[in-house]
């Protein structure tokens, strides 16, 4: 009884082996398949339809391409009727009073440059080598200094005498470089000049500029000031500008005008009927 069972078990072993190898062709064969329709599914597709046929476009061509953001502008309607002034006739205009100011701040004045504030044991900025612009100004250093109390003369003024004018403004200016001779003057301005002319004290050592030039009448007292008694002095005494025109009769007179030269010849050589002849008197040139 165990030989048939041996003999079935015997020949079940090929045929299993039989149907593994037909089992896996099979699913060689399906995987082909699934692996072709999957890679390329349109391949059959494009071949039967032709080489002019165009590939699909992606999907992301659909979405719209974003748009630049604008700015608004900012504008207004502009009315004639609203914005030109209305035509109005003289009799419905009406004159107010002004406001009355809104504080006490719009009734100040201009500020006042503030004083400079000198040490005590300051005597002045000396001004080395003066020169003397006019009668009472003074340029040195980089200064332009007019002597405080006096009225400068210009060198241009005049003044009359008798009915006569003569140039007391060159003269007051000459009596003034006289007076400084290039000496050292101490005025009281700051220490830095500026571009500006500045009204200021001056001294010579222990003489008083201002005080000097009006006494002696090369320049005007001013109205208020310190030498208004020593103008009145000078004016009296006809002093300076306020006195006669110098007397020129001692001062000799211009030389009179010399004739004009004698025009230079055309040729060095004489001319006698029109034909040049060399001078008489000349060296014969040299061998």
């Amino acid at each position: 009884m165990r030989l048939p069972h041996l003999a079935v078990a015997v020949l079940a072993v090929p045929a299993m082996a039989a149907l593994v190898a037909a089992g896996g062709r099979t699913l060689q064969g399906n995987e082909s398949v699934v692996t072709i329709d999957r890679i390329d599914p349109a391949a059959g597709a494009i071949a039967g339809q032709g080489a002019d046929m165009q590939p699909e476009a992606p999907a992301t061509a659909a979405i719209p391409a974003p748009q630049p953001v604008r700015t608004p502008a900012h504008s207004r309607a502009i009315d004639p009727d609203v914005v030109a002034p209305p035509q109005l006739s003289a009799e419905e205009l009406e004159r107010v009073e002004p406001r009355a100011p809104l504080s006490d701040l719009a009734l100040a004045g201009p500020l006042k440059p503030p004083k400079l504030k000198m040490p005590d044991d300051w005597n002045g900025t000396k001004l080395f080598q003066p020169v003397a612009a006019a009668a009472g100004l003074i340029e040195a250093k980089g200064y332009a200094v007019a002597v405080s109390g006096v009225e400068v003369v210009s060198q241009d003024e005049t003044c009359g005498d008798e009915g006569k004018s003569w140039a007391c403004g060159i003269r007051a200016r000459t009596a003034f470089r006289a007076f400084l001779r290039g000496r050292t003057v101490v005025c009281a301005v700051p220490p830095e000049g500026g571009r500006d002319t500045i009204s200021a004290e001056c001294r010579v050592g222990n003489q008083d500029v201002g005080q000097w030039l009006v006494q002696n009448g090369w320049a005007r007292a001013a109205a208020g000031g310190p030498y208004v008694e020593a103008g009145e002095k000078a004016r009296t005494a006809r002093k300076g500008i306020f006195g006669a025109a110098p007397d020129l009769s001692g001062v000799p007179s211009l030389p009179a005008a010399l004739p004009p030269a004698p025009s230079a010849p055309s040729s060095i050589l004489q001319e006698e009927d029109g034909i040049l002849t060399p001078l008489a008197d000349q060296p014969a040139p040299a061998q």
